[in-house]
């Protein structure tokens, strides 16, 4: 048993001395022409030597020097021996080493090859990151040695993806049919663009051998087919997500317009100020409460309602009671306000954006495939507009409030005769749609810039919404948004944004033509006269 110890120990210092950086090693990777400094570099790499970062690095930093048959490190004015790190005095005939651009590059693959040993799982990821530019088969075993050493699936799925990727490219025609028919088995953007780099012509650097370009398109198309369900389920998310915004966008107006018919065209200033209050709020967390910063969203949303509300409510008050029932002026009247709001802006906080930061539990996303990623905000929003629409529903159909808003909306005179204080009314419900419309902009703060004219690009968009789904229908105003959103973004996709929207619009339009009432048709007396 004893024997057996100190032959274990000897042969575990034999090869750390095996494997420990000599002069010879360091003068070879240092002196020479590229193939042969390379050819020593990646077989140094292939040891797992921990000490060859320090004198790669140095290589890049050029900070060794060479003199005869020794190599140096010199870092601050002061020499040490490459090898064993031990102070020296250096030579006065000591002449630079320099690398070229291939040599730095493989430089660079060496380091990111030590990386893929390092226990940080962010670090070897960078590593394979690295690799994979300009990855060759003199890179191969490294790649191996990692592969057969990794513990994590996801990176143990990037190297061997990274080692298909150095196969394709073999000078073996065998090698690179098997890595050809290996692909096929993944389903990612990146091996799609490899695979169709290599059915280029043959002229243009393309795969030539006929059986490697067969099973090469095979795998493709493989890949392809998969791919495609990621890319419709992402169109899809998209048109929800965009969806969601126009609801949020349009359920203010839903009220203002929808039940009150107050052509409003500042809503989209009133969805500004709920946007900039997101922007204060933020700011006084920052600033005085940076500990609970994640958390200011949750103060914001309220914030931002009461602050468009009460903007709502001054204008209800002050310009709108003056002109019901006469739509060409209130429209002209609401333009003009929009206008002062926007200066009044500009002057406060100036022409430019303004930042407004995710907090942490509403950045990055859930990756449900290789090619689709769900924004943590985009999902936020979805949900935050059901919520939205919800209260609105309960506050319209079960409150007092909601009754009195229904009844003067229906029958002005009667709700005044039954007690109702109709004027009263006209204000809660129009700082109601103010308030909503404020508590869009700030969702919207999470997925766009915040800026003056923030507003300008839904107001269009807002009233088409309601237009189609009805004029005070909350249902057909959320059909009609979930509905443009998906058109919309289904039409991106085959015409590009500014002809969608175009064609939006001419359905909108035509479809107004034959049925004026929209989506959902008032019921009651008033509809069959």
């Amino acid at each position: 048993m004893l024997q057996r110890f100190f032959l274990a120990a000897f042969l575990l210092i034999a090869s750390g001395f095996a494997h420990a950086l000599s002069q010879a090693d360091a003068k070879a990777m240092a002196v020479g022409d590229n193939d042969a400094r390379i050819a020593a570099l990646n077989a140094a790499a292939a040891t797992g030597d921990a000490s060859l970062a320090r004198f790669l690095q140095a290589l890049l930093d050029d900070e060794v020097k060479v003199a005869g048959d020794k190599v140096y490190i010199v870092r601050d004015g002061k020499a040490v021996d490459a090898a064993s790190a031990a102070a020296v005095a250096l030579p006065d005939d000591a002449e630079d080493v320099t690398n070229n651009n291939r040599m730095r590059g493989a430089l660079e693959a060496a380091l990111a090859a030590g990386k893929l040993r390092d226990p940080d799982a962010a670090t070897r990821r960078a590593a394979i990151a690295s690799l994979r530019e300009g990855a060759d088969e003199s890179r191969l075993p490294l790649i191996e040695r990692a592969l057969a050493a990794e513990t994590d699936a996801s990176l143990k799925s990037e190297l061997e993806l990274l080692r298909a990727a150095v196969l394709i490219s073999s000078s073996d025609a065998a090698k690179r049919l098997e890595a050809a028919k290996a692909l096929g088995t993944r389903a990612d953007p990146a091996t799609r663009n490899l695979l169709s780099e290599r059915l280029k012509p043959a002229a243009e650097g393309g795969e030539a051998d006929a059986a490697v370009r067969a099973a090469a398109r095979s795998s493709l198309d493989a890949i392809s087919a998969k791919l495609a369900w990621g890319e419709r389920a992402g169109v899809l998310f998209s048109g929800l997500s965009l969806g969601s915004i126009l609801m949020l966008a349009a359920l203010g107006l839903a009220i203002t317009y929808g039940l009150m018919g107050v052509i409003n065209m500042a809503h989209g200033e009133l969805m500004m100020i709920g946007a900039y209050a997101t922007y204060l709020v933020q700011n006084l967390f920052r600033a005085w409460l940076p500990d609970a910063f994640d958390w200011y969203l949750l103060v914001a949303v309220p914030v931002s309602f009461a602050v468009s509300a009460a903007v709502g409510a001054v204008l209800e008050r002050g310009v709108i009671r003056f002109l019901y029932g006469r739509p060409l002026e209130t429209l002209l009247a609401t333009w003009g306000i929009s206008l002062v709001l926007i200066q009044l802006v500009r002057s406060l906080f100036g022409a430019q954006n303004v930042p407004v930061e995710n907090p942490a539990w509403l950045s990055g996303g859930v990756a449900v495939a290789s090619n689709l990623t769900l924004p943590y905000n985009r999902i936020a929003i979805l949900v935050f507009a059901g919520f939205v629409l919800v209260g609105m529903s309960l506050l319209i159909a079960r409150t007092r409030l909601g009754l009195f808003v229904r009844g003067v909306t229906q029958n002005r005179p009667m709700a005044a005769c039954l007690g109702v204080h109709t004027a009263r009314t006209d204000t809660l419900a129009f700082a109601l749609g103010a308030g909503i419309a404020g508590v869009a902009g700030c969702a919207l703060s999470q997925v766009g810039n915040v800026g003056p004219d923030l507003g300008q690009g839904y107001i269009v968009d807002s009233f088409m919404v309601v237009v189609l789904g009805g004029v005070g229908q909350l249902a057909g105003t959320v059909y009609a948004a979930m509905g443009l959103g998906v058109v919309n973004k289904l039409l991106e996709g085959w015409a590009g944004a500014v002809l969608a929207k175009i064609m939006v619009l001419v359905f909108i339009v035509v479809f107004i033509q034959k049925r004026p009432q929209g989506l959902f048709a008032v019921k009651g007396r008033s509809a069959e006269a």
